[in-house]
């Protein structure tokens, strides 16, 4: 429920440079606890206050960077976010105790740039493309 008290409570409680940042980047005056941060500088926040969240929009991510997609969010900050865990990962012990040996760094989807995957073929072309011979004219 957005209401103008609201919004004001949002104001006194964060601060004008962080409300309008908010406003800015996600469209909604928040204000809550930060429960973490991961490898990137995003912060991850939670207010169970039932007056000032709706339920379902209590948990939220504070991208670091200004362009942002949803696969910037690591997996287990992920399960976090969507209610799948309950604790954040910072304090959850089965998270912690959680690194599989196969596990490499983590990378965001880079389809759409220049740095997505493009595969190149080795095997001979089946049909090679025609190639007109030019002849030199006679000049008599």
């Amino acid at each position: 429920m957005v209401s103008i008290g609201r919004y004001i409570r949002n104001i006194r409680r964060s601060g004008v440079k962080k409300w309008m940042r908010d406003m800015m980047y996600i469209g909604d005056a928040k204000y809550g606890q930060c429960v973490g941060q991961d490898q990137f500088g995003n912060k991850y926040y939670e207010n169970l206050n039932p007056e000032d969240e709706l339920p379902g929009r209590h948990r939220w991510v504070d991208f670091a960077q200004h362009d942002f997609n949803a696969t910037q969010v690591p997996a287990e900050w992920h399960s976090w976010l969507h209610h799948i865990r309950h604790q954040p990962p910072p304090q959850d012990t089965v998270m912690q105790n959680l690194s599989p040996p196969w596990k490499g760094p983590w990378v965001e989807n880079l389809t759409g740039t220049r740095g997505a995957y493009k595969p190149y073929n080795t095997a001979a072309a089946k049909i090679n493309p025609w190639a007109p011979k030019v002849a030199p004219r006679n000049s008599t």
